[in-house]
């Protein structure tokens, strides 16, 4: 015994030791993965708009300059040249593919091109705040409330009111967002007045930690949030009014109704717990898109959140700002993958990162 002892001590170890090595290799398998993505979609973003547009944003925004007044026609070509090199723009374009890899792994990108002398980093990390607050509030009170509408309207003896809200609910959700935010604006703004139309705050107004500017910002935020929420209510109620049916019928919820359980339980516990993992997926991958903002409904609604400021990008060629705003998407959607992706053990125990022999 004491011989045996120690050697079922080592053995017995070596599959918590193997089980450890297996998911951290699985850890860096993605995050590896992540990388190589990242890296790819970057370089994407680099050529597609330099290829796509074929414009010269520093001779563009000089031009409508002159066109406004702003400068004088004389020495225009001396100034283009001279933003050009201050740019990197009269560099190849190998050349600027390298200066430009160099400078996102120090998370610089450098001026705008079109908003000099603000740095793209200004401009991202003021409007980032307004996109996250508005979409992350909107996206979980859709989720939550889609989903518990959609189980209910599947789920046997409920309300009958359950299930008509779900036709008006879906068609709702096919009105485009933008589309849907006009509505709002001439309905609850124009003609009702009981919000407003545009901005994120009163304009004149001075942003302060006070509950006076949260409140206004609030009440601005309340149109275009209410316009994703309304537009993503259908999408979660469909989704888990078809999980749910195809879970009723499991031998585990038959179980669950056999020994008694209350219905509460078995909805809560047994049926909505099982049916949530495609929904979480879904969820994850729509607040990757938050860092980007919703573009159509931030323009509709003049809100000052990442969507309005590359869409004002796009349309004045600004690379340096579209390459900082789709990276920082990008890496949002890598980083909220491999974070579903890792989490999902905790959510369903059946899921493992143990390696099949």
């Amino acid at each position: 015994m004491g011989h045996n002892e120690p050697r079922s001590l080592t053995v017995g170890s070596r599959p918590k030791e193997k089980v450890y090595r297996v998911a951290l290799a699985r850890v860096l398998r993605r995050v590896l993965m992540l990388a190589l993505v990242v890296w790819a979609a970057a370089t994407i973003n680099f050529f597609l708009p330099r290829l796509a547009t074929g414009r010269d944003p520093v001779r563009e925004k000089l031009g409508q300059l002159v066109a406004t007044g702003g400068i004088r026609q004389e020495g225009i070509e001396e100034m283009v040249r001279a933003y050009q090199v201050k740019f990197g723009l009269d560099k190849p374009l190998w050349v600027q593919y390298g200066h430009y890899l160099s400078d996102i792994f120090t998370l610089d990108f450098g001026y705008s091109l079109a908003l000099y002398p603000s740095r793209v980093s200004d401009l991202v990390g003021n409007a980032m705040p307004w996109s996250i607050g508005l979409l992350l509030a909107a996206t979980l009170i859709s989720f939550v409330a889609g989903n518990i509408l959609g189980a209910l309207s599947a789920w046997p003896r409920v309300p009958r009111i359950c299930r008509m809200l779900v036709v008006p609910v879906i068609a709702i959700s096919a009105i485009p967002f933008f589309l849907l935010g006009l509505i709002l604006v001439y309905l609850m703004g124009v003609q009702l007045e009981l919000f407003p139309i545009s901005g994120g705050y009163t304009p004149g107004v001075f942003p302060a930690l006070s509950f006076d500017f949260a409140f206004d910002v609030l009440r601005h935020s309340v149109l275009p949030a209410l316009s994703l929420i309304l537009a993503g209510l259908g999408f979660w109620a469909l989704g888990m009014r078809g999980m749910i049916v195809s879970t009723i019928g499991e031998d585990f919820m038959k179980l669950a109704q056999a020994t008694g359980l209350k219905r509460g339980t078995i909805f809560f516990r047994y049926a909505i717990r099982n049916a949530i993992l495609p929904q979480y997926t879904a969820l994850g991958l729509s607040l990757g898109y938050l860092v980007s903002g919703q573009v159509a409904v931030e323009v509709v609604f003049d809100y000052p959140g990442i969507g309005t400021l590359l869409f004002s990008a796009i349309k004045t060629s600004d690379y340096t700002l579209i390459n900082g705003i789709v990276f920082f998407t990008i890496v949002s959607i890598g980083l909220m993958t491999v974070i579903l992706d890792l989490s999902y053990p905790l959510l369903d125990p059946r899921i493992g990162h143990r390696r099949k022999t």
